[in-house]
């Protein structure tokens, strides 16, 4: 298994074919350092993009597969879109700066960068075929979408695989996006089911046509993280501190399938955060090798992903699904908002941005404020997350939640409660420091699911325990870019 790895052109023919279909179609393909750097490489080409829709399967919209996009999500903004939470929402003295995943195009999520890091190796260097394969995208729902965006704007068949219990809005999604109703493929479960898409994907790969693109194991996911959610994240913390006194102290992201928590791993590097991985309290694997299920929707669990960097990061923080799904009541209602508005005294501005976190970026948020705590952070202090999507991927799962309370409603007084219990009561439960041996047991958990399940070599799975392996995967940057430029000038 190579793990989307390439460094060459491996099958000419299909090289060649992909050249051809992409020459023909008028398609370009974006560098890497392009996508890390937008202001300084992509300037030209947004304004040349000024009439395309970003909801669109249009090739131009691969030119703004990047942080940069402003809120109209067609012009380039000089620091990527973000938040800072302050003290009267989260109950801490320290700044949580929260760098916004809907302002990506066409899916409303970063997910879309990360398909684009998993499929364009395998395109470079012809061991995908536009012509006769399909790529399979497994997901618990924002991957698959970007995948299937990719995949459309590139004239390939995808499949999508999902649980079944993701919210409707990605279905419907995905419903427009494909050509046909077999290429989403339903498997049981909802957000813990992960094991259940991995069985499937084994099915389908039974079919030379299909070439599966997991995101838990593909390392072009890890390498794009961090060479362009990195340094965006750098970017947003400066514009944030200003003319200094901010110390960035961490990175939080929710495990997922560890792509974005490598953006830590550049932070880390960079600016000597500490890097914390958010789960679950019903599925706390990395905590404490339990398993259970969730409706934290976007953050997959019971097991390790094969490329999460285990060794170099620093805490797992449990967060509880009953905290995500009541906040998104207080953030996304009329009652909700008219507390924060006149008791908490969040303005407008404050209001219109809570619609920017869908569950997942509630839960790194929670995580943050529990990093804080435990840490004891003051006002000169910065954590840094992102926002995965935005609330309008769960409008869904909001009215279910306010159908399943007692009352059938959410009121003030319930608004209340939940400001009270989850942002101002948020403790320091559920958060492991990682010593040595915490981050050896974690990182040994994986051994079953990759080794023995998923036919990893005992040789790739224990090379990955040394940070040099995880830095020399960087050199790929350098090589996918000489490659994307022979390519698009073939």
């Amino acid at each position: 298994m190579t793990l989307g790895l390439e460094r060459e052109i491996m099958d000419r023919d299909a090289y060649g074919r992909n050249v051809e279909r992409f020459r023909a179609a008028g398609i370009t393909l974006p560098r890497i350092a392009d996508l890390a750097d937008p202001v300084a490489h992509l300037a030209g080409k947004t304004a040349a993009l000024n009439g395309v829709d970003p909801d669109a399967p249009d090739a131009g919209n691969l030119f703004r597969v990047h942080w940069h996009n402003d809120a109209g999500r067609s012009g380039l903004a000089t620091v990527p879109q973000h938040i800072v939470l302050e003290q009267e929402l989260t109950g801490v003295e320290a700044r949580i700066i929260v760098v916004l995943g809907n302002r990506f195009p066409m899916i409303r999520a970063h997910k879309v960068l990360a398909a684009y890091g998993c499929l364009v190796p395998r395109l470079l260097s012809g061991k995908f075929d536009a012509a006769r394969h399909r790529a399979v995208w497994p997901s618990t729902g924002n991957y698959c979408r970007g995948g299937v965006a990719i995949s459309r704007i590139l004239g390939c068949r995808s499949v999508a695989v999902l649980p079944e219990g993701m919210s409707a809005e990605r279905f419907r999604w995905l419903e427009k996006w494909t050509t046909d109703p077999s290429d989403i493929i339903r498997t049981p479960g909802t957000e813990s089911n992960v094991k259940e898409i991995y069985d499937t994907c084994h099915e389908l790969s039974q079919d030379p046509d299909n070439v599966i693109l997991n995101q838990f194991s593909e390392f072009g996911n890890y390498i794009i993280h961090r060479a362009v959610t990195g340094p965006a994240l750098i970017r947003v913390f400066d514009a944030v501190n200003g003319g200094g006194g901010l110390r960035a102290r961490a990175f939080v992201a929710a495990s997922g399938s560890a792509g974005t928590l490598a953006a830590g791993d550049h932070l880390k590097q960079t600016l000597g955060t500490d890097i914390c991985v958010v789960e679950a309290v019903e599925c706390p694997t990395l905590l404490y090798n339990g398993y259970g299920e969730h409706n934290i929707q976007g953050i997959g669990d019971k097991h390790v992903p094969f490329i999460h960097n285990v060794m170099n990061t620093d805490f797992v923080i449990g967060v509880s699904d009953h905290a995500t799904d009541s906040l998104n009541l207080l953030f996304n209602t009329t009652a909700g908002r008219s507390y924060l508005s006149g008791r908490i005294g969040i303005n407008q501005q404050g209001m219109v941005s809570l619609g920017d976190l869908g569950l997942s970026s509630i839960a790194n948020i929670l995580g943050a404020v529990k990093y804080a705590k435990y840490m004891g952070l003051g006002p000169n202090d910065a954590v840094l997350t992102v926002a995965t999507d935005g609330a309008e991927m769960y409008e869904t799962e909001l009215n279910s939640a306010e159908k399943s309370l007692a009352e059938g409603r959410f009121d003030e007084l319930r608004a209340a409660e939940v400001y009270g219990r989850y942002l101002l009561g948020a403790a320091t439960d559920h958060t492991v420091e990682l010593d040595r041996p915490g981050r050896e047991r974690i990182f040994n958990l994986g051994y079953y699911t990759w080794v023995e399940q998923q036919g990893i070599s005992l040789a790739d799975f224990d090379a990955r325990r040394d940070q040099a392996y995880w830095d020399g995967l960087m050199d790929l940057v350098a090589v996918w870019d000489g490659m994307i430029d022979c390519f698009n000038n073939s």
